[in-house]
């Protein structure tokens, strides 16, 4: 096998400080991988070592040392220099070595503060020896120099004799190189390759044609560019004189190895698998249970995996995974970034229409521009297929008496002549066609029809009889359109019980309205529509700096449209402007207010506003509202449907950002899904999370009776703590030039941009550094860390772009939902420009979510889990509303509030503290902790030092002997974690019910707090922050009790997980007896593993089985 050094990366300290690109030149190379010294495996690991290199020494004391370490030539000890010790002294020798951890993760990391924080987590390692296991603490100047250390030590660690035979006599071998007998995997691999060569060798001579060769590879690693494989053949040829172009088999296995290995999936199966480069099912289960988040993946599963993905026959026979195999499975849809269940719809689908945001698309049928480009079919067509639920159809007069499909405008819209050429109008009879065929083929959840004409009486009439005669059965037309009942609006109906059914949104007629027509009010429908807008300057796009604005001219009054009765009457959603909005929040205030505070003058209260109607705000007065009310725009959102449509002034079609409309409880951003660009990737990364199907479930903040919620919320939310997401970009693979950069030739430079979209205080923006010499394949080998504090609301997006001076161009991008990230190693499948996958082309990453169910202020810098005594504690607490009685109620929850935080942060700090004390991060999985502490409790005889016992249902450990200093240390972190776990499981219920029952009490006084206000003399402002006051203890409330909840799920996993953790590396009874019937220990003995919450779901991969 074949990974990669490449000199001059060791000079890439702290990539966290390169946050601009630039400052170089872009060059060509003519060769594969120029000036790059080969490390082939765990040889060419050890060969670099014993020539040595530089490594920071960390000390306790916080001094830093840099020193050059190397490794003896009979490979028995490691030496460094200078050093104040003799020569004899300044050594350390191999077998004293314990083990090898990766990362800061031993005492003298985790307790220097900030000089921790300041090294790179991917370039620090630590060397655990002696007796009393102490710790050699190193930090590499890059992350591919620890990964060789490390590796070399591995696997010094896993074949003493090699080291027992100092190195093979003289250390060297055949041709300088380390001898070292051949991993496992590593000759399953040149077997396989030997065969695949055997297949394509019809003479049987052990050569074929250079073109058969190269087919062949492209065959086995699909994605490798062509030229590159064939440079690699002209190298190897030219490098051996060889006059001839034809392949032998140890050529061809040469270039497949250099060209087809992934290092970073090198040294990860390197770690995994002991230095035998493969993995059998019990390693395989590990590793999807540490690591990928499959705590109840099977053996049988993995022997599935192994069959399905491993390339070698002898692989699949004996149950074994190589490289390729482990390559192929990373590389495979089961460990895509998103997590398969949202491939489907995993949403709740019964909740009303307003509880959900919908895809919605802007004059898709138009070409060019919004305004005024003509009408296709095509994009309309596009939409549907791409999951839009709400389409919106402009309709005008056209002749012959045929309504036509597009925009008409009044003589006060600014107006931006185009010339086309002539073109065939398209008519509404065959736009509806189209709907009816493509409406249900993506999702069968309901399509609203926006509709917006200014047609004649008679050709409106037409419009309806298409619409009854071609949508037929689909077209809900409820008779009469349902009233508010009992003084308040009844919620909409479910997509669920719409399924297959289109809505008509359009202007409607009063119920009370004779004749055929009549006239209704066409307010803020477009820019020129009188609000907020009118008599405004607004900037063109594009045309700031020549100064061309639009003024946009106030109308007199609201004009008036003639509208048919039997189109009117076909209108289920009544289209409705923002004046709605306005009087819907008078009213709300008036509520708020004694009866004699006089309203806005410029809003008339309407006393109620039928509730199967649609807001239509126009770009900016929409972001108005959400900066200047945003608490108003998520009250009026949570029954009524809004919808944002781009400004008119957009006249290339370009679109607004989403997120910002989202965050303010907008249902439906109408875009232009013919303009590609990051706002349409992020919507469809919204999208993608409830299976494509055109809704998406709200947050409950939005959608709650009582809860509090702002767009502009800064830090954490009521009563639920953030979450931090860690993800390491390791590595992208065959990455294409960036589309019409045919000058630069085939140089790239890439790097990765990690933008994190959410309310403002999640927003962030964090980049990689560049990789530079022609790397379409780039190492990267980069952490780095957000706060999430609203995660219903963010968005992850990965953009790949190429360096350069001129502009960065761009290569390929990935948005997806937080909710739908699945934990784990990795793959991000990238899409072009136009949301169209890039074949082959991917990102490896790694993704860690802490504090998912609270317990603890999450960090903004490193894992480690701050432990603090209950004094420096923060607790949550309560807002005093001003009315006594209601404070009164609340007072109660004090103590058990402050309970529910003591028994998360005690769970969570006394598992960090194990965790910490195993060598491990806190994002290690308690199987891996359980791991490390049997090796420690090992003797050189092979017994173990304690054993596990059920104490009370719970998995405790017994000495068996007298253990030295830091195991009984170790065990005593055990014991301290079992008895906070324990502590939390037998009192949450307890706590969460008085929590709840405060709750329950408070949501009494919903109905009358402004009257009880009132009589406390609360007016105006003050009754309003009483009120605000109120809705957010509710919400802390319901937070808290969910996150103790959920914390007790949690521990019920984690013992049940130690218990059969113990029993599998033979800490239990039982574990030494081939007879499962005869065991004196098993699970179900645990008193907590019937509990209903065991059972619940537990990864974020499908049911967490494989």
């Amino acid at each position: 096998m074949h990974v990669t050094w490449i000199p001059g990366a060791e000079l890439r300290s702290d990539p966290s400080v390169q946050k601009v690109g630039g400052g170089r030149k872009k060059t060509v190379s003519f060769s594969s991988m120029p000036s790059e010294k080969k490390v082939s495996s765990a040889a060419d690991c050890l060969a670099f070592m014993q020539g040595g290199c530089e490594l920071k020494k960390i000390r306790p004391n916080s001094r830093i040392y840099c020193r050059f370490y190397t490794l003896d030539p009979d490979l028995s000890c490691l030496r460094w220099e200078p050093s104040k010790k003799d020569g004899d002294r300044a050594r350390l020798d191999v077998s004293s070595i314990r083990e090898v951890r990766t990362g800061k993760s031993t005492e003298t990391f985790l307790h220097n503060g900030p000089l921790s924080e300041h090294l790179a987590e991917e370039a620090a390692f630590s060397i655990i020896h002696g007796d009393d296991y102490q710790s050699l603490d190193l930090v590499a100047l890059s992350a591919d120099v620890a990964n060789i250390w490390v590796t070399g030590l591995r696997y010094l660690l896993a074949h003493p004799s090699v080291v027992a035979a100092g190195g093979g006599g003289g250390g060297l071998g055949e041709g300088g190189g380390v001898a070292v007998e051949g991993t496992l995997g590593s000759k399953m691999r040149s077997e396989w390759l030997a065969a695949e060569f055997a297949q394509v060798d019809e003479d049987g001579y052990g050569i074929v044609s250079e073109d058969v060769a190269v087919a062949t590879i492209c065959n086995l690693y699909p994605g490798i560019k062509e030229a590159k494989v064939r440079l690699r053949f002209k190298e190897i040829q030219r490098s051996k004189e060889k006059l001839t172009s034809h392949v032998t088999r140890e050529e061809f296995q040469e270039a497949y190895c250099e060209l087809c290995t992934r290092p970073d999936v090198y040294f990860l199966l390197v770690q995994l698998s002991k230095d035998r480069e493969c993995l059998d099912p019990q390693d395989l289960r590990l590793f999807l249970e540490t690591e990928q988040g499959l705590s109840l993946a099977t053996t049988e599963g993995c022997w599935e995996l192994l069959r399905r993905y491993e390339p070698s026959a002898q692989g699949r026979e004996r149950g074994l995974l190589g490289l390729d195999g482990f390559a192929r499975y990373l590389q495979s849809p089961e460990c895509q970034l998103l997590d398969p269940e949202h491939l489907g719809v995993c949403q709740d689908m019964n909740m009303p229409l307003s509880h959900y945001y919908i895809s919605t698309s802007y004059r898709s049928y138009l070409l060019d521009d919004q305004v005024h480009g003509r009408a296709d079919l095509a994009g309309l067509i596009k939409a549907l297929q791409s999951g839009c639920r709400c389409i919106e159809l402009g309709v005008t007069d056209g002749p012959d008496g045929e309504p036509l499909l597009g925009v008409d405008h009044s003589p006060d819209i600014p107006r931006h002549h185009h010339h086309h050429h002539h073109y065939t109008p398209v008519t509404i009879r065959s736009a509806l066609e189209v709907v009816n065929k493509y409406a249900f083929l993506t999702s069968q959840f309901p399509l609203l029809v926006y509709l917006c004409h200014r047609c004649s009486p008679a050709q409106q009439r037409t419009l309806a009889q298409h619409l009854k005669k071609v949508l037929g059965s689909r077209l809900y037309t409820p008779e009469v359109l349902p009233v508010s009942l009992g003084g308040r609006a009844t919620t909409l109906p479910s997509p669920e019980h719409l399924k297959g059914r289109v809505l008509i949104v359009g202007k409607k007629l009063p119920l009370e309205q004779a004749g055929s027509d009549g006239e209704v009010s066409e307010e803020d429908e477009e820019i020129g529509g009188g609000g907020p807008l009118a008599g405004r300057r607004m900037t063109i796009p594009g045309e700031e700096d020549l100064g061309v604005v639009l003024v946009v001219p106030p109308p007199s009054q609201p004009r008036k449209l003639r509208l048919h009765k039997e189109l009117s009457n076909l209108v289920a959603i009544v289209r409705t402007g923002s004046r709605s909005f306005y009087a819907q929040r008078a009213s709300h205030k008036q509520q708020q207010s004694p009866p004699s505070s006089p309203s806005s003058p410029t809003t008339p209260v309407i006393s109620e506003q039928p509730y199967w109607t649609m807001c239509s705000l126009g770009e900016g007065e929409a972001g108005r509202l959400t900066s200047e009310s945003p608490e108003d725009l998520v009250i009026f959102t949570k029954r009524t449907l809004t919808r944002v449509r781009p400004s008119s002034v957009r006249l290339d079609s370009s679109n607004p950002n989403p997120q910002g409309y989202w965050k303010g409880g907008v249902q439906l951003v109408a875009l232009n899904q013919q303009t590609p660009g990051a706002m349409l990737d992020l919507h469809r990364g919204r999208f993608a999370q409830n299976g494509g199907c055109g809704y998406v479930l709200r947050p409950a903040v939005m959608t709650d009776e009582v809860s509090y919620f702002s767009a502009h919320t800064q830090g954490c939310m009521p009563g639920v703590p953030p979450q931090t997401l860690r993800i390491k970009v390791i590595s992208a693979h065959n990455l294409p030039k960036p589309q019409g950069s045919g000058a630069k030739g085939e140089v790239i430079d890439p790097y990765v941009v990690l933008e994190l979209h959410g309310v403002p205080s999640d927003c962030a923006e964090q980049r990689t550094r560049t990789a530079a010499q022609n790397q379409d394949d780039p190492l990267f080998d980069e952490t780095f860390e957000f706060q999430v504090n609203m995660p219903e609301l963010a968005l992850l997006r990965f953009v790949v772009l190429d360096d350069d001076y001129i502009g960065d161009d761009f290569i390929g991008q990935y948005s997806v939902a937080f909710e739908c990230l699945q934990p784990g190693y990795r793959n991000v499948p990238l899409l072009g420009l136009t949301g169209d996958p890039l074949p082959h082309t991917s990102l490896f990453v790694h993704v860690a979510v802490t504090n998912r169910r609270g317990g603890g202020k999450a960090q903004r810098r490193g894992l480690s889990v701050r432990r603090v005594g209950r004094r420096g504690r923060e607790y949550v607490t309560l807002r005093h509303t001003g009315i006594k009685v209601v404070d009164e109620t609340f007072k109660p929850a004090s103590g058990p509030l402050k309970e529910a935080t003591d028994l998360r942060e005690d769970a969570q700090s006394t598992t960090a503290s194990f965790k910490e004390q195993c060598g491990l991060p806190t994002v290690a999985k308690l199987k891996q902790c359980i791991q490390s502490l049997a090796t420690r409790l090992q003797s050189p005889e092979g017994t173990l030092g304690a054993t596990m016992v059920l104490k009370e249902g719970y998995p405790c450990l017994e000495p068996l002997v007298n253990l030295s200093e830091p195991t009984r240390k170790l065990l005593t972190a055990y014991d301290t974690m079992i008895v906070a776990q324990k502590h939390l499981i037998e009192n949450a219920d307890a706590v969460q019910e008085r929590i709840a029952q405060v709750q329950r009490d408070g949501m009494a006084f919903h109905e009358d707090l402004t009257r009880h206000g009132e009589k406390e003399g609360l007016k105006g402002r003050k009754l309003s922050k009483a009120v605000e006051s109120f809705t957010w203890n509710i919400t802390v409330l319901k937070g808290q009790s969910d996150l103790l909840r959920g914390a007790k799920m949690d521990s019920l996993d984690a013992l049940r997980q130690l218990a059969l953790a113990c029993e599998a590396c033979g800490l239990t009874p039982s574990s030494s007896s081939s007879n499962s019937s005869s065991s004196t220990f098993s699970t179900a003995e645990l008193h907590y593993s019937s509990h209903p919450l065991c059972g619940r779901r537990s990864s974020t991969h499908g049911n967490g089985r494989i």
